[in-house]
């Protein structure tokens, strides 16, 4: 007997009806970049590995999955050169392209290469999957789509406030209730600079960034582990657990950060987001501190987006990176952007019950097969309801009634039209309610008007 047939770990296929959902997902983000100005493009799945490695960090370059050149990939190596070789030697020198990790550094490769072409400043969404050697858990997937949109060319902080909106009119739109985070990296650097640990900032971006998933306990003993002394992890302790409105917190840290020229240029673009953004928004937006984004590039504000009611990690990531396409080769080009992570949005939709039916419901009016005759009467009518907008199909097989009525409730089709002998003879259809019941005999013109104005 054949194996029977499987996917890999942390990957999903999905259905007619999840595919219905993910497309209301990525079609309510894409109209909402549209609003904004933003113009689509697509990268290739794979990338050379010298585009992204070094761009994620040490724990990201884990992450990334590596693809095995083709053809002899072991070609002039001896058996014992291959097993007394590092597994990381081997894979640098058997793999020369890697499938991409995020968005965002093949977005800056996109922008070095095709600079000439783009007109600054250039803002661009994407919507496409990428792939992380994670360990698969709840909400954590190995394949999974991200929905990015940048602005690069322009330093101006109405690009962050304008992405802040973004998010805003997105879950409002879903109708979830969220909590939008921001800190600056710069105030992060600066925290370094007067705790004494200025040359530590990734160590300690990195340890606070996991304060939601470990504690501060945990979060601590991995600041000793990575060589930060009690001292300046006791000076650290008051900050990680600043309460307060923004404007309070602002106001402390700038005095905390007095002495950093670095910290309190972060908190003079923090204040001015928050400001330009006061009561603009449906959704709350916090200043969190013990935000990190644990991605190296960043380098000015950060962005998260928590779901309030649903038990789940960030839905919405992003920040500014001021010298991500100085390592391809172009200094000096600043870039903000972020990423809605549609898998997890997908699940809390999902868990909150908030998909509309008509995004759900694919097939509006099915037309039923009651013969050769039958059908030849119905094609036209069913033609014109499609020029109408109506989502119509005919049953392909004259079978049961029952069976296809049962096709029309399996796929929660709302009408069934039928036509035999007297509906023919009069130039009618009987149309059945699905939900109700009810029938009533019409014309092909009121069978349209009835289901269009619903």
């Amino acid at each position: 007997m054949a194996q029977k047939p499987s996917i890999p770990k942390g990957t999903r296929d999905f259905g007619p009806v999840e595919m219905a959902k993910r497309n209301y997902i990525f079609n309510t983000i894409k109209d909402v970049y549209a609003l904004y100005g933003f113009q689509q493009i697509e990268t290739p799945a794979m990338e050379n590995l010298s585009t992204l490695m070094g761009k994620y960090g040490e724990e990201g370059d884990k992450l990334l999955f590596k693809i095995l050149n083709s053809g002899d990939f072991l070609h002039g190596m001896t058996a014992d050169e291959v097993a007394g070789t590092s597994t990381q030697r081997l894979a640098a020198k058997f793999c020369e392209k890697g499938l991409r990790y995020d968005l965002t550094v093949p977005f800056a490769r996109y922008v070095v290469q095709h600079r000439e072409e783009l007109q600054m400043p250039f803002k661009r969404y994407q919507i496409q999957p990428v792939w992380r050697a994670d360990r698969p858990q709840k909400g954590r997937y190995r394949e999974f789509y991200q929905c990015d949109a940048d602005v690069v060319g322009s330093d101006s902080l109405l690009n962050e406030v304008e992405l802040m909106q973004i998010v805003d009119t997105v879950f409002t739109k879903f109708g979830v209730r969220v909590q939008i985070k921001i800190n600056n990296r710069k105030i992060l650097a600066g925290i370094a600079e007067v705790i004494g640990e200025a040359e530590k900032i990734v160590d300690i971006t990195v340890a606070i960034d996991k304060l939601d998933k470990i504690g501060l306990d945990a979060v601590n003993e991995e600041l000793r582990g990575a060589g930060i002394s009690d001292e300046a992890i006791e000076k650290l302790q008051p900050i990680i657990k600043l309460e307060g409105t923004n404007d309070d917190k602002l106001n402390v840290i700038r005095e905390v950060l007095a002495a950093s020229e670095t910290g309190l240029k972060g908190v003079e673009e923090t204040q001015f987001i928050l400001d330009r953004l006061k009561d603009t928004l449906d959704n709350e937006i916090q200043l969190d501190l013990t935000l990190a984004r644990g991605l190296n590039y960043y380098t000015g504000a950060i962005f998260e987006v928590k779901a309030l009611d649903v038990q789940i990690g960030s839905i919405t990531g992003g920040g500014r990176y001021d010298n991500l396409t100085g390592i391809f080769g172009m200094p000096g080009l600043s870039g903000v952007g972020i990423s809605f992570g549609a898998d997890r949005i997908y699940d809390v939709l999902n868990k909150l019950d908030l998909y509309p039916k008509e995004a759900v419901n694919a097939t509006q009016l099915l037309f039923i097969n009651f013969g050769e005759k039958e059908t030849a009467y119905c094609l036209p009518v069913a033609a014109a309801a499609r020029k109408a907008g109506i989502r119509t199909e005919v049953f392909p097989d004259s079978v049961k009634m029952k069976k296809q009525m049962s096709y029309a409730n399996a796929k929660q089709i709302p009408f069934v039209a039928l036509a035999g002998e007297n509906e023919i003879a009069e130039g009618k259809l009987t149309l059945k309610d699905m939900a109700t019941g009810e029938q009533a005999l019409v014309t092909p013109d009121e069978l349209i008007s009835r289901i269009s104005g619903r």
